[in-house]
This record gives structure tokens, C-alpha cells and sequence, in this order.
């Protein structure tokens, strides 16, 4: 640890670690998950800390013990969370959506591994679709958030407890093995416990009022009336939070759009095109549900072009069509496998897809 200029605590941590600790400042009091790289850091720090912070920790069976454990510790009012990487997000998908039936507030760290299958172990962005388009069965969305930094990791898992307790349904923080296992300047100052508040939570027959928490929604009539409910949840949702970033964006041709760590390399691609006049910007989206569908517009109708950049091999691509709506052209760029981007392939992507100014 250090201190800054200002006498506020900065320390050095990895991403995995510290998402942890963020999320226990806030007032996680309940994590339950099973090992698999690249997160096993985040469980083991989980491990020594939870018990300390008087919270409840419990290393599982399997990933599908895991996210029902967190069902149970939500539905008794506690403020659960558990993580996993790729193949132990497909495990955990129908507690997800039973999670989100019943509107239990809950996080889900989901640190991404090359796939499908079991893949590597090297960093990915190939479960984009799965979290943004899927994430479970049924008519419903988890809240998802992309950190590029260390300090996203930290700030991004309180906004992730926040969403989730407003919008009483999961969020998940898209990583990868790269932003998990990163070391960087961290600072937890800013995190204040968050209120947590459960009029909504299971109550036995010896409480004033019963009530009991279910993931069945009934007949067709009550099923559709709830999924409506739902859909008006994720409309106010798109109306109030949906966030991003954008860099070196005012005078630009052409606009990347990356997310995660995929997003920080290409900053640094575009601080080299400008070095030689391209006229290059950036888009990062930080909630990819909800995704920010109108600044792309509006950058679209100005008669920006767009160069897509993941790792992995288009997800994103559809969501910025849509966006675009047929008003630009929209290239992409991508690799997988566990290939991580390089500066100087954006760079090259760059140079084929605008002209250069005086």
C-alpha cells in the first residue's frame, strides 16, 4: 500500500483481488463459488477475507451448487455474489434465470477464458453473446458491465450490487484473464457500504407477514403479466444507466468500438494514428446491457464509419449494426482463441479504413 499526494490509501493489487475487496466494502456478506482459472484469486482472497468482514464464504461442489446457494442467501435478504470463468457461467445459467424470476438481487463475476468448451486458459471476450443476448432461459436480461482497468474492477462490482438491489435482478461484470490478473494502482476510499434493503425477502409463518420467494410465475396470463413487468424494469434501466466512454471522439472519421481490456488497447492504436493525422476516436461501452444503442447512433448520422474491435470473432458487431441502423459502414476486427489485440494490428485496421488529413 501507498499514499498519494492527497493522504488517500492506494494499493497495488490484481484485478481479481481486487474486485473482492471492493465488493466486501460495499457489504457483500455472502460468496459461494467453486475454482477454475483465470479466477481462482478472487475466490481465494474471498476466502481469507469474507470470514474476516463476518460475511459467509463457502467453496462448492460445483458451479451449479454455487448459484443456488446465492438463490438462497438472496431470497433470505443477504447480499450474495459468487464468479466463475466461461464454462462455469454455462453451469450457472438456469439458477441466473430462476435468480431473475423470482427478483432476487444478486452479482455474478464472470472472468472470461478462450472457449468454446473447455478451451484455454488464455484471455478471451467470446461469452459477450451469452451474457448480453442469453444468460439464461426466458424472457429476461442480466445487467452486464465491462471493466478495462483494475479500478474499473473495484468501481464497476459496487455499480454491479447497486443495479441489482434497484432493479431487484442478477448483474454480471464481464472480465477476462487479462483485467483479472493484471497489477495496478487501486483505490477503495470512494466505497461506502451500500444500503441494502429486503422488505422483499423470504419470511416464515412466525413473521408478521409470510412471504415466500418463487421462481414459478404461474399460468400464461401471470407469466406474460410478469415478463411484461420485467421488460419495463430493463426500458427504465436503458433510460437511466446505460453508460460509456469515449476518447479523442469530436473531429473523428472513423469510431472504434471495443469493450474491456480490448478497449484500452485500442487507445493506445488511435494515440499512434493521430501521430499520424487519422482521424480516429473511441466508443467503450461500459454496460453492455444495456448497450449504448443512441451515442453510436449519433455518431452514426454525423457520418462517422466504425471498426468494431473484440477478442473474439464479431459478437459485438450485430448490437453496433443495430445501432448504426444503415446509416455507416461497420468493419470488424478480431482474433480468438486466447490471442490477445496488439496496438499495431488496430493500427493496421486503422489505416486501411480512412484517409488521411493534412
Amino acid at each position: 500500500m501507498e499514499t498519494d499526494n492527497n493522504s488517500s490509501e492506494v494499493y497495488l493489487m490484481e484485478g481479481n483481488e481486487a474486485i473482492a475487496e471492493a465488493a466486501i466494502r460495499a457489504g457483500c456478506n455472502h460468496f459461494y463459488g467453486y475454482p477454475i482459472t483465470p479466477q481462482n484469486e478472487l475466490i481465494e482472497y474471498m476466502s481469507r477475507r469474507m470470514p474476516e468482514s463476518g460475511g459467509n464464504f463457502l467453496q462448492a461442489e460445483s458451479e451449479l451448487a454455487s448459484i443456488h446457494m446465492v438463490f438462497g442467501a438472496a431470497a433470505a435478504g443477504g447480499s450474495a455474489m459468487t464468479s466463475t470463468s466461461s464454462p462455469g457461467i454455462s453451469l450457472m445459467l438456469e439458477g441466473i434465470s430462476h435468480l431473475a424470476a423470482a427478483e432476487l438481487p444478486c452479482v455474478v463475476v464472470d472472468v472470461m477464458r478462450a472457449g468454446p468448451g473447455n478451451g484455454n486458459i488464455f484471455p478471451s471476450q467470446s461469452d459477450y453473446s451469452l451474457a448480453t443476448k442469453g444468460g439464461g432461459h426466458g424472457d429476461f436480461h442480466n445487467i452486464v458491465l465491462a471493466p478495462a482497468s483494475v479500478q474499473d474492477m473495484a468501481d464497476h462490482i459496487v455499480l454491479a450490487f447497486e443495479l441489482a438491489e434497484k432493479y431487484r435482478n442478477p448483474a454480471m461484470i464481464l472480465s477476462d484473464g487479462l483485467v483479472g490478473h493484471l497489477t495496478e494502482k487501486v483505490s477503495f476510499e470512494h466505497i461506502k457500504r451500500l444500503p441494502k434493503l429486503n422488505e422483499w425477502c423470504a419470511r416464515g409463518a412466525t413473521e408478521p407477514e409470510r412471504r415466500v420467494v418463487k421462481s414459478s410465475l404461474g399460468l400464461e396470463s401471470q407469466c406474460e403479466a410478469e415478463n411484461l413487468k420485467f421488460a419495463a424494469k430493463y426500458e427504465d434501466l436503458k433510460k437511466n444507466h446505460t453508460q460509456w466512454n469515449t476518447f479523442m471522439v469530436d473531429d473523428a472519421e472513423l469510431i472504434i468500438v471495443a469493450f474491456g481490456i480490448a478497449s484500452r488497447i485500442c487507445r493506445k492504436a488511435i494515440k499512434l494514428a493521430r501521430q499520424e493525422n487519422i482521424r480516429v476516436g473511441l466508443i467503450q461501452p461500459i454496460t453492455l446491457f444495456p448497450f449504448p444503442t443512441d451515442v453510436i447512433s449519433e455518431f452514426a448520422k454525423k457520418g462517422c464509419r466504425f471498426l468494431v474491435a473484440e477478442m473474439n470473432l464479431g459478437q459485438m458487431v450485430s448490437d453496433v449494426e443495430l445501432a448504426v441502423n444503415g446509416a455507416a459502414d461497420v468493419r470488424f476486427y478480431g482474433r480468438s482463441g486466447g490471442f490477445v489485440l496488439s496496438p499495431e494490428e488496430i493500427l493496421s485496421e486503422i489505416r486501411k479504413h480512412v484517409s488521411r488529413t493534412s
